[in-house]
């Protein structure tokens, strides 16, 4: 479907692929467009809901200054997906013991390896750039708990939220491992260091912004090169904590499961970043906080809730979206609302079928927190064609 929103009441247009836009999400929208530097328009998907600043599910194109809080702190986060050469009748007829094999090799929520799980040329590929951006900003490393064992040791590792690992069935019955997680604790160090630091450049300048959450750093500026070397090595490293998890994973269905090879190569791409792209004529910043890029041809990720279904996505190029689509489902209330109302008993009835968790700790993940992934889908169709549409079997949750 077209653009099903236009939002006039900044120094921009806004174009949501969307009717359902809730109050606060959209007044961000409007305070995004006030801002000098956005390029042409902002695109919101029709995942769209209320952020940090920036609203997710937007698309923000930039010309000579980038938002840190638009990009977020979870620097880089994004999605992961793999076909296997297994059918559903050579899955276990009981999934508990696979779910609970994985959960022992790959740790969730706060927890990290008890030793290095990566290979040392991995961790090697990283530590220089790492310490470089820690030489130019001390401050950052002196903020973080052992910082050199933290980001070595959270490789491989889930984190917490909405971060999940799934085993799931296509529309074939071909089985599929899929993803989500991020830059985990030391992207959130950056992404929350250069945010200060931008609100601070905000202040001395005496800048009235709509929110403060939309401090900027200006090209040319004592910390834009240093924010943009730190966002990519941040990028870099939620892309390879995606593959080395799933290297994980693969060994731990490897022992369990038939002999299988990878038949769909591996789709893992972000969500949360900003890339220097070609739009209407310009070269811009893109930010997609909460979306994906989705040029013509090129393969993403849409997940559904926990319980509901999920897509693997070609793009269309679409040029109104700036090459993008949504990034989930979009939550229709906040975690703590959706633990006010509803029990676990409503969370067993919305993942019935599924081996997950179904304890109290789970109720804001559940399904009805987020929006109908279905009605989703249909408004995007100018974005992206569905070329795989999955459902879950086992879902691990952070």
């Amino acid at each position: 479907m077209p653009v099903l929103t236009n939002i006039t009441k900044g120094r921009v247009p806004v174009k949501v692929y969307t009717e359902d836009i809730e109050h606060s999400a959209y007044q961000q929208l409007v305070n995004m467009a006030q801002m000098p530097f956005i390029h042409s328009h902002i695109a919101a998907m029709p995942d769209v809901h209320c952020g940090i600043g920036a609203t997710v599910g937007s698309v923000i194109p930039t010309k000579g200054a980038i938002i840190p809080a638009a990009v977020g702190v979870d620097i880089g986060c994004g999605m992961n997906a793999i076909r296997l050469s297994l059918s559903a009748d050579q899955l276990p007829d009981n999934l508990r013991g696979l779910r609970s094999a994985i959960e022992r090799e790959v740790p969730v929520g706060f927890n990290m390896h008890k030793y290095d799980a990566v290979p040392d040329s991995t961790v090697r590929a990283l530590s220089g750039g790492l310490s470089r951006i820690w030489e130019k900003h001390p401050k950052l490393k002196a903020k973080q708990k052992k910082p050199y064992q933290t980001w070595v040791r959270q490789l491989a590792t889930l984190g917490g939220g909405n971060h999940f690992i799934e085993v799931c069935l296509d529309e074939n019955e071909d089985v599929w491992v899929m993803l989500h997680s991020g830059s985990r604790g030391v992207g959130n160090a950056i992404g929350r260091h250069f945010i200060e630091l931008a609100r601070r450049d905000m202040e001395k300048i005496q800048m009235n912004l709509p929110d403060r959450d939309l401090a900027y750093f200006n090209e040319g500026t004592q910390y834009f090169d240093d924010y943009i070397e730190a966002v990519q090595w941040a990028q870099d490293y939620a892309m390879t904590n995606r593959r080395e998890m799933m290297r994980l994973i693969l060994n731990v269905l490897k022992k369990r499961l038939p002999d299988f090879t990878v038949t769909k190569e591996a789709i893992n791409c972000h969500h949360n970043y900003v890339a220097e792209e070609f739009h209407f004529g310009e070269s811009v910043f893109v930010t997609r906080k909460g979306a994906i890029r989705a040029g013509e041809g090129e393969f993403g990720i849409i997940p559904g809730s926990m319980g509901a279904k999920s897509f693997i996505v070609r793009g269309k190029g679409n040029q109104t979206s700036f090459c993008s689509c949504s990034h989930g489902a979009g939550r229709v209330m906040s975690r703590s609302k959706a633990k006010r109302l509803f029990s676990q008993e409503d969370l067993e009835a919305q993942t019935t079928g599924v081996e997950c968790r179904k304890d109290k700790s789970v109720i804001d993940e559940i399904p009805a927190a987020y929006k109908d992934i279905d009605q989703v889908m249909a408004n995007q169709t100018d974005l992206v064609d569905v070329v795989h549409t999955l459902r879950q079997v086992i879902c691990i949750k952070g």
